[in-house]
């Protein structure tokens, strides 16, 4: 058993590795954070402006929301960023993996934030649209003064866990070799020979990724619908 416990340590908690490329590994987690932010910026600010224009906007164009909406809603977030990242330089559009990385997280992300928000658009009462405008307000003005801060209580729980959900996504930046906190775990893994920067790759992701989730619990309980 003891021989175990040693086999186990030498693997995954092994000093001198963990001393020799954990600055790697921090250099990862540089990256891993700017992309998350990166990613819950854009996402976030796109799935609202397309909630937005699919409240106010011509029925042609819905369609061409709620079709995009599906689209990323159905791929998985590994296939866009291949798509992005090797097929586009095809077509004259190169893009580097950080690059590519963002834009599919942030497209996904957005999908289902769009989604989120126009429930929460469709569930505030008619009679506060009609109060809205009876008092002088245009369609747009009531869109964002009366139905958008009470669609964004409304839905401060499901967005919340669909964001952390999408960002921790940042991992499969590896795939096209980004350097993030997975892809210089696995570096440093081959160079090494010894899997302890998976480990540290583990305490990075939990260092980066619990106060997130944490943060959205206060923010959930704190600012969430009062029924």
């Amino acid at each position: 058993m003891q021989d175990g416990w040693a086999r186990f340590a030498f693997a995954y908690l092994n000093p001198e590795v963990a001393a020799e490329w954990g600055p790697k590994i921090l250099d990862g987690a540089f990256v891993t954070i700017q992309l998350g932010l990166a990613t819950i910026a854009a996402g976030l600010a796109l799935g609202m402006a397309l909630a937005m224009l699919r409240a106010s906007a011509p029925r042609w164009v819905q369609m061409a929301i709620v079709v995009f909406v599906d689209i990323f809603r159905a791929w998985p977030p590994l296939v866009v960023i291949i798509v992005l990242y090797y097929a586009f330089p095809y077509v004259d559009l190169p893009m580097g993996a950080f690059t590519a990385t963002w834009l599919a997280l942030s497209f996904v992300l957005a999908s289902f934030a769009e989604e989120i928000w126009w429930a929460g658009l469709q569930a505030v009462p008619k009679g506060q649209w009609e109060a809205a405008r009876s008092t002088g307000l245009s369609h747009f003005q009531a869109l964002v003064w009366v139905a958008i801060p009470q669609a964004v209580r409304m839905t401060i729980p499901p967005l919340l866990n669909r964001t952390i959900a999408i960002v921790k996504g940042t991992a499969l930046g590896s795939v096209v070799a980004l350097p993030e906190i997975l892809g210089q775990a696995t570096s440093a893994m081959s160079l090494a020979g010894n899997p302890t920067p998976l480990t540290l790759a583990a305490l990075g992701y939990l260092a980066i990724f619990l106060p997130v989730v944490i943060l959205g619990r206060w923010i959930e309980r704190r600012f969430a619908w009062k029924r």
